[in-house]
């Protein structure tokens, strides 16, 4: 089912979802399950699963020179979706990021996803290489996320990469785009990126998640301009409690965002990551009845595999 229809469903009702990281190279799909199990009594109508970009690192061949050479540490997306889908009956969203893939994987990725009954696609650029002091597109990709938003809406019209395909077969995606209620850290200003959202939702976008956020005055100010801006899709919070001391730095530092002045105090006055945690969970609960309250349609977490905080506070709100 599309993630318009969960929420058009739930008749006002705020859903719970939640997204995962795919295992690291190598590893079983036990931590997976380990990571839903705990949260499935909080029935949530669908479940996130991120992809990553190729890195690159340098390796010493058996003459003496350097080689440089590629990796991906967490493959298999497609299959984690699949494999979700099969165990728990849940819909899955599957990103699709321009970084890593050519025009030509997207394709494959998009036509595996609707063999396998998967409805949903959250399009995104992605992050650049930790090499790179910039986002660098792969060669035969694309560099915007609305360039790959526009490749998943041809498909949608039965408009393929190569003439000689049936363009008869259409895809029916539903698809979800990023969004950033304190701006994307590449844009000059507000305005531009309300500009560059307003083009994602012109070229096909059903539905917003955003970046996390702490401040919910900044998160209803941004849907309140959305709305302004004639942006009129559903708007999906992303949410994730400070758990420890170290992240007053981290996410500022990764995903350029403010930490409220009351949360830091509140932190800093900690003796331990523990006491941390629970100041973390107990804002983050807080921060979601108020958000309920706006009447946001899904509060959507970033567990980043730990559900136990996650799970404290669904038992708050649900």
């Amino acid at each position: 089912m599309k993630i318009t229809d969960h929420i058009a469903n739930a008749n006002g009702k705020t859903l719970f979802s939640f997204e995962l990281l795919p295992p690291i190279k190598g590893q079983s799909m036990d931590g997976i399950y380990k990571a839903i199990d705990p949260l499935m009594e909080f029935k949530p109508p669908f479940i996130d699963v991120t992809s990553s970009r190729e890195d690159l690192f340098y390796k010493e061949t058996a003459d003496g020179s350097i080689q440089k050479a590629t990796y991906r540490k967490r493959p298999g997306t497609v299959a984690v979706c699949a494999a979700i889908q099969h165990k728990y009956k849940v819909d899955t969203v599957p990103h699709l990021i321009c970084g890593g893939f050519t025009k030509e994987e997207t394709e494959y990725a998009l036509i595996d996803l609707q063999f396998l009954g998967i409805d949903n696609v959250l399009v995104l650029r992605g992050d650049a290489r930790k090499t790179d002091s910039g986002f660098i597109p792969t060669p035969g990709g694309h560099c915007y996320a609305t360039e790959l938003l526009e490749q998943v809406t041809n498909m949608n019209n039965g408009v393929y990469l190569h003439e000689y395909q049936d363009t008869s077969y259409k895809t029916d995606f539903c698809i979800g785009v990023a969004a950033y209620p304190e701006k994307h850290f590449e844009a000059p200003n507000l305005k531009t990126d309300f500009k560059y959202l307003r083009q994602k939702v012109d070229g096909g976008a059903n539905f917003i998640v955003t970046q996390m956020f702490f401040d919910n005055s900044k998160f209803k100010a941004f849907v309140n301009q959305c709305r302004e801006n004639g942006i009129n899709v559903p708007i999906i919070p992303g949410l994730k409690p400070i758990t420890t001391a170290k992240q007053l730095i981290n996410l500022p530092k990764i995903f350029h965002i403010d930490i409220p002045e009351d949360l830091c105090d509140a932190i800093h006055d900690c003796k331990n990551d523990k006491e941390v945690k629970e100041v973390g969970i107990e804002w983050m609960i807080n921060q979601c009845k108020e958000l309920v309250d706006f009447g946001v349609p899904v509060l959507h977490f970033y567990t980043m595999g730990n559900p136990e905080p996650t799970k404290r506070i669904a038992q708050a709100i649900f």
